[in-house]
């Protein structure tokens, strides 16, 4: 008997389980407490179920599919994960803490389709989709196994947010649910490189979570070559649904800008950025790129990530520079996978 995944399941998915069984249907609301408060990993430590109800539980169910095969952490106190999924292949997670909260980045997808030419999980290529479960139980692992509540959480990890939609939406009904995993919308990060009818969808159905597109270019020809999917949706159609997407949800968008020496840096391309999104209720986060393994893209100068800054700045848009964390531990999205790929 193939067992299914508890973790992803609410109670409503549960009840009529339990029903059929004559069982009460809060039965669904106490293994859920265990599940996603309590963090219980067997069924042996739901001990309010009746040990002959956790014996044909555990007959029909397992708690969760995913393992951690690896795990860095940087001196900055940043922690890498691979996660090993049930077919072998395996997905990133970055845990980082603050002083104040802690933000883990997860993984949508196993690679990526989109094909950035300077992001390590693009250039392996993309396998599959996660489904909405291995989303959701990336975060419940690392909370489980590092004994602690995200505060934050970001899909900035292994592939494209939006071209998985209907998993990722589910994903956040069980992280955002009371009886789910509890993290709140406001607290959730969707960045994307731009598919405009999954932006305009997210903006109707998830009004509280946030935005970031990664522009990386002011222009189609530059864009085009730093982020293939531009061919299919190029920066006008991208633009247009983030502006539906401003006033559905009257929310600020981050615009993501990696910045790479000599390609997109220049004083040019400042103000030609400035020029795109000067008006809009949008703030630039710039990011020095990550030096990738094999890459000709190299970041961009400290001088030069200022100057950018500066030219911003000058023509009013609200602007911070990220700071990277986790040099020394490959933090770049795909690096550790890249080379678990590679070892296969």
């Amino acid at each position: 008997m193939d067992r299914k995944n508890l973790i992803g399941l609410l109670p409503r998915e549960l009840s009529s389980w339990f029903e059929e069984r004559g069982e009460p249907a809060y039965r669904a609301r106490q293994v859920t407490f265990w599940l996603y408060r309590k963090k219980a990993a067997r069924f042996e430590e739901m001990t309010d179920l009746p040990a002959s109800l956790r014996k044909v539980m555990a007959e029909h169910f397992q708690i969760g599919s995913l393992r951690i095969a690896e795990s860095l952490v940087s001196g900055d106190g940043t922690e890498k994960f691979l996660f090993a999924l049930h077919d072998g292949h395996a997905v990133e997670g970055v845990l980082i803490p603050h002083r104040k909260h802690t933000t883990l980045c997860v993984s949508s997808q196993v690679g990526c389709p989109v094909g950035c030419p300077f992001c390590a999980t693009g250039r392996v290529g993309f396998k599959r989709s996660l489904n909405f479960q291995e989303i959701a139980e990336e975060v419940w692992l690392v909370e489980r196994v590092r004994g602690l509540s995200i505060d934050n959480l970001v899909f900035m990890g292994m592939g494209e947010p939006l071209l998985n939609y209907d998993h990722l939406s589910l994903a956040l009904r069980v992280i955002n649910a009371r009886d789910g995993l509890g993290i709140g919308a406001r607290r959730m990060t969707i960045s994307t490189v731009g598919v405009p009818e999954a932006i305009v969808r997210l903006g109707r159905e998830w009004r509280e979570v946030n935005l970031a597109v990664s522009l990386h270019a002011p222009d189609n020809d530059l864009r085009s070559f730093l982020v293939p999917l531009n061919k299919v949706y190029p920066l006008s159609s991208v633009l247009k649904s983030v502006k539906e997407y401003i006033n559905l949800t009257n929310r600020r968008v981050t615009i993501e800008y990696t910045l790479w020496q000599d390609v997109n840096d220049g004083a040019r391309e400042a103000q030609a950025l400035s020029h795109l999104v000067g008006g809009m209720l949008v703030h630039v986060n710039i990011i020095p790129g990550n030096q990738v393994k094999g890459s000709p893209f190299r970041p961009s100068s400290r001088d030069r990530v200022e100057r950018f800054s500066r030219i911003l700045q000058e023509n009013r848009i609200n602007v911070t520079i990220r700071r990277s964390r986790g040099q020394n531990i490959q933090a770049s999205c795909g690096e550790l996978y890249r080379i678990q790929e590679g070892e296969k």
